[in-house]
């Protein structure tokens, strides 16, 4: 059956387009937390940032003073092609050159890319669309939006892994598809996509001249298996594949604004050339401190670590409770309170009685056109604080939800 996903001009389709994070500070309004609080709303790594990015800053601190080029310094687009070379079995080398371009964090890649795709895509049969999981990072409906085209949101629901069900992709809407975004790891639910999902939504890219393009900036946070790449299935000239990569999560460096993407050179040059008159650039000693970064696993691996003990008190402290299911990557709880009154009012309770800030999972979705949103009945919690903290937050949330 096809998915058709209209967007509806209703005052509530109004409602959900609006930031997740300013609806739950209007939700929570001024109630006060019931005991001190502790925020699991933002996806914002609490984890050190790694020693060396002080003094390779300091090392290049002259270089502040001049403009950088927009598609990054040479030896940065270097290091992110020899990194995905040792991370992922690539067909092949991914050229510096053509095929990778440095972002100002995957944030603005990610909404630009949708108005390049829509530049470059060839005629579509009908409205062009793009189309977005559901839930959804926020940028991809931005950059759908800005660029014209339909969003369409595929629901991501459990018994499909969390992941858009394929089969429920009809021909008339793969046919006016200008992209589709996937994010794996899944952002809330931590889904990863195996090398048959990947090679097949890659095949229907192909089939029907759309791009994918692949959200892989958790893809650093897993338990026991690191998760494929997009590219690894794209063929030999990584043909309508687009990856994004962040050092945010995978270097604690959210506030350094340094990725980038890589894949196909074809849509990367008309993507570069959007970029030169619209994009943010990227300071030439930020993107030292990525050369570094990329080039070190000991940091990566410390933080991987972390977050494996962090679940470890996820699986002791909640169990067998609220649907919980240890993510295969990410760093997300998705967790099911439909039986505690649901997103909003889990999402108060723990507020003000225990003082856990967490975000309803029907805030990070849109409503289906048969009325269901994916995220009603979760609430996302983020586990990005200390061992110490992150067990405390379990507790209270335990306590209060039960």
């Amino acid at each position: 059956m096809a998915t058709t996903g209209h967007q509806h001009d209703t005052s509530a389709a109004a409602a959900e387009a609006r930031s997740p994070f300013v609806r739950l500070t209007e939700l929570l309004g001024d109630a006060k937390p019931g005991r001190p609080p502790i925020n699991l709303s933002v996806g914002e790594p609490q984890h050190p940032v790694p020693p060396f990015v002080g003094p390779v800053l300091a090392a290049h601190i002259a270089d502040f003073g001049r403009y950088p080029a927009n598609q990054g310094i040479a030896p940065y687009r270097r290091a992110a092609a020899e990194w995905l070379g040792r991370r992922f079995a690539l067909p092949r080398p991914v050229d510096p050159e053509h095929e990778v371009l440095v972002l100002n964090g995957t944030r603005e890649g990610l909404f630009l890319a949708a108005i390049a795709a829509a530049r470059s895509v060839g005629a579509r049969a009908g409205r062009p669309a793009i189309l977005l999981p559901n839930p959804f990072y926020a940028a991809y409906a931005a950059g759908a939006d800005a660029a014209g085209c339909e969003a369409v949101y595929l629901p991501t629901w459990r018994e499909h892994g969390f992941l858009p069900d394929l089969d429920a992709l009809g021909d008339d809407l793969l046919a006016r598809t200008v992209a589709i975004y996937l994010a794996s790891p899944a952002n809330p639910q931590g889904a990863v996509a195996d090398r048959a999902y990947l090679a097949r939504l890659h095949a229907l890219a192909l089939r029907f001249g759309f791009l994918v393009f692949n959200d892989e900036c958790y893809c650093e946070i897993y338990g026991d298996t690191p998760p494929p790449g997009l590219l690894e299935v794209a063929g030999s000239d990584f043909a309508n594949a687009v990856v994004f990569h962040s050092l945010s999560k995978r270097s604690n460096l959210p506030g350094l604004r340094v990725g980038f993407a890589a894949g196909d050179r074809r849509f990367l040059k008309q993507y570069l050339e959007l970029r030169n008159v619209a994009a943010p650039q990227v300071p030439v000693p930020a993107q030292h401190v990525g050369i570094a970064a990329y080039g070190d696993e000991a940091h990566v691996l410390a933080n991987r670590n972390l977050y494996r003990a962090k679940f470890d008190l996820a699986d002791q402290i909640i169990g067998g409770r609220y649907g919980y299911v240890r993510p295969a990557g990410g760093f997300f709880l998705w967790l099911d309170v439909s039986a505690q009154g649901g997103s909003e009012a889990a999402t108060r309770r723990l507020w003000t009685e225990g003082g856990v800030r967490v975000v309803p999972g029907n805030y990070l979705a849109r409503t289906q056109p048969d009325g269901r949103n994916p995220g009603e009945g979760y609430i996302r919690v983020a586990m990005v604080h200390d061992t110490e903290t992150t067990a405390e937050a379990l507790h209270r949330l335990v306590a209060v939800l039960g």
